[in-house]
């Protein structure tokens, strides 16, 4: 079971965004902007291109009302979508507000936050669903 199927278990704690029967939406705790937000499908599968067409069609609607959730919530130009999935084996896509295409490295240094500022963030986005 990866963590992410242990996150949407409820095993380990995260900043939900929102889930519905099929996706879970999440604050990255390692993120690169402020509402860097990290989509899931909750069926675990590793390579997102194994996903059904019907999954991965799915998790990208699901994933644009998250993205225009955080544009609202987020000073930013553009939200940016990178699917890199090496670091867990669990299929994700990473939704990061963007002012330049800089903004999207993931190369940079990445942000340190406290709890207090995860939870202002991601009720600020929540608000926006």
């Amino acid at each position: 079971m990866s963590i992410f199927s242990r996150i949407i278990a409820g095993e380990i704690p995260c900043y939900k965004i929102a889930e519905d029967e099929n996706y879970f939406a999440f604050l990255d705790i390692n993120p690169l902007q402020k509402g860097h937000t990290l989509v899931i499908p909750k069926h675990e599968v590793d390579y997102i291109f194994d996903l059904s067409d019907e999954e991965i069609a799915g998790l990208q609607v699901f994933a644009k009302k998250i993205a225009i959730a955080i544009r609202k919530a987020i000073p930013c130009v553009k939200v940016g979508q990178c699917v890199l999935g090496l670091e867990v084996p669990h299929a994700h896509i990473h939704l990061v507000p963007m002012q330049s295409e800089a903004d999207l490295r993931f190369t940079n240094p990445h942000l340190q936050l406290t709890p207090e500022e995860f939870n202002e963030i991601a009720q600020s986005i929540r608000a926006q669903l």
